[in-house]
């Protein structure tokens, strides 16, 4: 469900610029009466103590200027989104997930939950994939059977770390990573599977190195787990958002992970 930004801004009393680009859930630029700018969108307010860690740690993210609710008014990041997916991007994303290791392991922060028994709370559902094709029937079949249903580890793990949700400056530096609502506790292999997942089908021809790396980082078990929720994740949802095109594509990544995850 999409969020009217524009209502909101102006019950906060802030002043509404038009939508962000780029996202499905309908953020939009925000103005405060002081002049600063800054993005209004759902988020989660437990993410907040996550993204101050983040910060501390040199991770460009944003922090939580006002909460209310479920809507969050975010600080404004530099750059905008990027316009393909190259070898700069994928070694940009890669190197600051290397700052998110052990971030998480002097709190209670519970391990994530990846769904692949039971449906998730908006995400991940199974009755999607049950019904749409004999595809996507046997690719859930084969997710059930997967025996990890929590991440291990210590590490911060974003949960949506791909390209759709960092801004890069015009040379190809990443300037930001936004849309944390749902970070939390396991192996960072789990963002870089998260990437992976969208290379295979954006730029296949730059997943080998990507897949060796989260190989180093998570016995085969935790890779299997982290590529079935992907799966899951995205199957779900482009059968449930976007056309019958769309999540085919998105069956055939499922249904083909990388030799270093198999």
């Amino acid at each position: 469900m999409r969020i009217d930004a524009a209502r909101h801004a102006a019950r906060l009393g802030l002043a509404y610029e038009g939508p962000c680009t780029g996202g499905e859930i309908g953020a939009g630029y925000v103005r405060w009466p002081d002049g600063r700018r800054g993005v209004l969108s759902e988020g989660n307010p437990a993410s907040t103590p996550l993204l101050g860690l983040a910060r501390a740690a040199g991770i460009p993210a944003p922090s939580y200027d006002l909460i209310d609710g479920r809507v969050v008014v975010q600080s404004l990041l530099p750059g905008r989104p990027p316009e393909r997916v190259d070898q700069r991007l994928v070694d940009e994303m890669t190197a600051v997930s290397r700052r998110f290791a052990g971030l998480l392991r002097a709190t209670e922060v519970p391990p994530l939950h990846l769904y692949l028994h039971q449906p998730g709370p908006g995400f991940c559902h199974h009755d999607s994939l049950a019904q749409y094709s004999a595809r996507s029937a046997a690719l859930l079949s084969s997710i059930r059977r997967v025996a990890l249903d929590t991440l291990p580890g210590d590490d911060l793990v974003h949960v949506d770390f791909h390209p759709g949700n960092v801004l890069v400056a015009p040379d190809g530096a990443l300037t930001g990573i936004v849309d944390w609502d749902g970070a939390g506790r396991g192996t960072r292999a789990f963002d870089l599977v998260t990437l992976l997942f969208y290379v295979c089908r954006r730029a296949p021809a730059l997943a080998p190195p990507l897949a060796a790396e989260a190989a180093r980082l998570a016995p085969p078990e935790v890779l299997e787990a982290c590529w079935a929720h992907m799966s899951l994740r995205q199957v779900d949802w482009s059968i449930r958002f976007h056309d019958p095109a769309e999540a085919d594509a998105w069956l055939a990544v499922a249904e083909n992970p990388p030799a270093d995850l198999r």
